[in-house]
């Protein structure tokens, strides 16, 4: 018979292992930094800055508020995260840059689905790589053809080049140096990280079982298709995503248990059963309150955070107005373990204000003070990080708890 553990246990782990057993109640440091991504796999990256970019959210709901400038200094100075394709693009630990020097050197072209192309740019691909050994660092403006007349056939049309950094980057022969604002600046990659290149990768199999063992130790305990919508890259057939945990379960490593209500298969690293055993012997579970990015690690398979949390999560950015249900970028609400709701926040800089434009709480709110408590800390919290002098609230779902959540803002 499977060992079996209740649901909350399986919740309390993920959070645990994702840094939200104490949201905001560490501090960043190099060290702390460095061991949240190699726990996470990954901080992902996302262009949008309705409130603040994606990965500052996630750091933000780990570490509370801290120096933007600081971090920049950790990531492309110290060079103490990279930025690779993990889940999405990421920040990725820099100690598992060996590792994932294995999938960079496998890189293929059937991976990203433009393989015509590179058979007919070949020359442009390498003309782009060595104008970066000569030049570099450069960002893709700096291939941009300035000429009308060249029009999008031009040498330098700036498509082009971007296929062709894309391309050298998923195969580590460039890296992202550093950005000016949110544009990538490559250089070669024994350039951006001369000891971590220079390190010997892992075989194949050697890789798969790390990136297995990776994202079973991310997520405390997972099912199979939870293993394949985490860490999403590289794209592996389900023949050998099965072979491979095949292997582990062969080897003891892995162990397969049951979830109370759930009939799915469930896995586990054999070194994580005494946690599980912990946290499900436990009479208290985590505590504190924050908002989570919408690309927040947690969050990375949405069916998964449904059946842990019982937490429907859609993001709407890309939903035609009049469709959304919640607003344009809602960050989902953490308090005591419990997702409770979603805040549609925007931060109007000119104003210096954070608007919640619209909280709604789940309708099975359990403990409602608890929840509109933690919110009310969370966006005081989120306000002086992204520098705000206020909150403004604007509506709340169900209309009966916005004068308890006004109150708790005050």
């Amino acid at each position: 018979m499977l060992p079996t553990y209740p649901r909350r246990a399986a919740a309390d782990l993920f959070l645990a292992r994702q840094y939200l057993d104490r949201p905001r109640g560490r501090r960043l440091t190099a060290t702390s930094l460095a061991r949240f991504a190699a726990a996470t796999g990954g901080i992902q990256l996302d262009s949008i800055n309705v409130v603040e970019r994606a990965h500052a959210l996630t750091l933000w709901s780990r570490f509370g508020a801290y120096d933007p400038r600081r971090l920049e200094r950790l990531v492309y100075r110290r060079r103490v995260l990279f930025e690779y394709w993990a889940h999405a693009a990421c920040l990725v630990a820099t100690a598992d840059f060996p590792a994932w020097r294995r999938a960079m050197l496998d890189y293929s072209l059937r991976h990203r689905g433009w393989s015509d192309w590179l058979q007919h740019n070949r020359r442009l691909v390498r003309a782009v790589e060595a104008a970066i050994a000569e030049r570099g660092p450069l960002s893709c403006a700096d291939f941009a053809d300035p000429r009308p007349e060249r029009g999008a056939s031009g040498w330098w049309n700036w498509k082009p080049a971007a296929h062709a950094l894309d391309y050298l980057w998923m195969r580590g022969r460039i890296l992202v140096h550093s950005r000016d604002g949110f544009q990538k600046r490559y250089d070669l990659a024994e350039r951006v990280l001369p000891a971590a290149v220079a390190a010997e990768p892992p075989s194949g199999d050697d890789f798969r079982d790390w990136h297995l063992a990776k994202s079973l130790r991310a997520m405390g305990a997972a099912t199979d298709t939870d293993l394949r919508r985490y860490l999403t890259f590289p794209h592996d057939g389900a023949a050998e995503r099965r072979r491979v945990l095949e292997r582990g379960l062969r080897a003891g490593t892995v162990v397969e248990i049951a979830i109370e209500g759930d009939r799915g298969r469930w896995f586990v690293l054999a070194e994580d059963l005494a946690a599980l055993d912990r946290v499900a012997a436990r009479r208290s579970g985590p505590t504190g309150a924050t908002f989570l990015a919408p690309f927040d690690s947690l969050l990375w398979h949405r069916e998964r955070a449904q059946r842990l949390f019982d937490f429907d999560y859609r993001i709407e950015v890309y939903t035609p107005a009049g469709k959304r249900r919640f607003g344009y970028y809602t960050l989902p609400i953490l308090v005591d373990g419990r997702l409770v709701g979603r805040a549609d926040a925007k931060h109007h800089r000119g104003e210096r204000r954070l608007a919640l434009r619209h909280v709604a709480f789940e309708p099975d709110l359990a403990r409602p003070e608890a929840a509109l408590a933690g919110t009310a800390e969370a966006a005081r919290s989120l306000a002086a990080f992204v520098g705000a002098d206020g909150v403004t609230l604007e509506r709340v779902t169900p209309a009966r708890l916005a004068a308890g959540l006004r109150r708790a803002l005050r």
